[in-house]
């Protein structure tokens, strides 16, 4: 089947469904621990512990829903459909916790299995829904179009789940703004799904032709990643993804402590966002003019210019940090949409369809892996050499922190662009290395 680009009509109706999904998740992974801990007054060590015992879990069943899904690829819709279920129920009963059919002495136990039902859920959407953009047969070209489509909403989805809390609580409590977050939710993923289908319906002879033409059984996530374009794409994007993560991690703590500016943290995390929705574009044109490696290459080297200048920085550089925002965001952009677009030219370039789901279950467990490495390794860190959230500072302890934040995740981002200059010609030649 010859590949033809993609109807701008298809690319939205494809893309939509990133909004309500992402919605649901910024808050599954940073508000719900602050919801349990400030407003319904549970132990935080016991919340950290759960957490932690959860987030493994969230990460190491991913490479399971990819086989699953693959193994079950003529259910794939209906494996999407069951997620959003599983996403919704939990995520309602999350912040709804008067839904508990047991006593408020049990409120962390409803805590647990709200959080593993909403996590199971949103990975298996987030898996297939990537793997079906993966595998919609467009010119290598257009690939990254695709995936930036789907993550411009994704960050939309983002901003208004960054804003829409805040906006409430004018009017609400905390509970009650919560809870009608989540209930607003529902008809957003109804909508989303909706048009989720129109797309799916439009490309479903496709799918069949693509399932009938590759029956190869599946070769598991280690075969994925055992051959040398595994090694080399899975390692790049870990690393990246690590230097990402710790800046995640503490962008809080470097806000308030470092530059004295926590008022400005919303927005500043605006900025962030909003400029990586907006440079989407910008990379999708780069990616055909210089390759998708190479173009990859550039946001990673954008990224360390601006971390760089964030170590220099000291209390009251508000408008600096606001550019840097920005430009990082921009950097954001890139990882977000070049890395799953290499991974559907591979899937393309040795009709490795039938393990579609497997490639995109490794993306997310390496950035889960990250983002858990990233908080092993930051916090205890910063802790080690003086540093205590909220606590006035002894001299030298905000450079540590500034340290931290900004310049190792530049070293471990440039050791990842060095890594990416010299796989180069793996990946230009569209995967065709074993």
């Amino acid at each position: 089947m010859l590949a033809a680009s993609p109807a701008h009509s298809q690319l939205l109706l494809y893309g939509t469904l990133a909004l309500p999904v992402s919605m649901a998740g910024l808050p599954l992974y940073l508000h719900a621990p602050d919801f349990y801990a400030t407003v319904l007054l549970q132990p935080l060590a016991l919340i950290g512990t759960m957490l932690l015992a959860l987030r493994i879990v969230d990460a190491v069943q991913d490479p399971l829903i990819g086989a699953f899904s693959d193994k079950y690829s003529h259910r794939r819709l209906e494996i999407i459909l069951c997620g959003m279920l599983l996403l919704m129920v939990g995520f309602v009963g999350l912040f709804n916790p008067g839904l508990a059919p047991f006593s408020e002495r049990l409120t962390l136990a409803w805590f647990a299995i709200c959080v593993l039902v909403c996590t199971t859920g949103y990975s298996i959407v987030l898996i297939n829904y990537q793997a079906l953009g993966g595998l919609w047969n467009v010119p290598s070209s257009e690939r990254t179009k695709v995936t930036g489509v789907r993550e411009g909403f994704g960050l939309l989805g983002v901003l208004l789940a960054s804003l829409l809390p805040s906006i409430l609580q004018l009017s609400f409590s905390p509970i009650h703004s919560f809870s009608i977050f989540s209930l607003l939710l529902i008809p957003m993923l109804f909508l989303g799904v909706w048009l989720f289908l129109r797309w799916y319906k439009s490309r479903l002879l496709g799918f069949e032709a693509e399932r009938s033409q590759y029956t190869k059984p599946s070769a598991g996530l280690i075969g994925l990643v055992n051959g040398r374009w595994g090694r080399l794409f899975y390692g790049i994007f870990f690393f990246s993804n690590l230097a990402s993560a710790i800046p995640a991690v503490l962008v809080l703590f470097y806000v308030r402590d470092r530059l004295a500016a926590e008022q400005y943290t919303g927005l500043f995390l605006v900025i962030y966002f909003l400029s990586g929705a907006v440079g989407l574009p910008v990379w999708q044109r780069l990616s055909v003019h210089t390759g998708k490696a190479r173009a990859w290459a550039i946001s990673m080297m954008l990224a360390i210019a601006t971390f760089l200048w964030a170590f220099t920085l000291a209390e009251g550089d508000i408008v600096p940090f606001a550019i840097i925002c920005c430009l990082s965001g921009v950097a954001l952009g890139a990882d977000l949409a070049i890395p799953p677009a290499m991974v559907a030219d591979r899937i393309d370039s040795i009709g490795d369809h039938h393990n579609a789901a497997q490639y995109f279950a490794a993306n997310s467990l390496c950035a889960k892996s990250a983002l858990a490495l990233a908080t092993g390794l930051a916090l205890p860190t910063l802790g080690f050499l003086g540093y205590q959230p909220g606590q006035p500072m002894a001299e030298g302890v905000g450079l540590s922190l500034a340290m931290v934040y900004a310049l190792f995740p530049c070293f471990i981002k440039a050791a990842a662009a060095i890594w990416l200059f010299f796989a180069f010609s793996t990946f230009e030649g569209r995967g065709s290395a074993p």
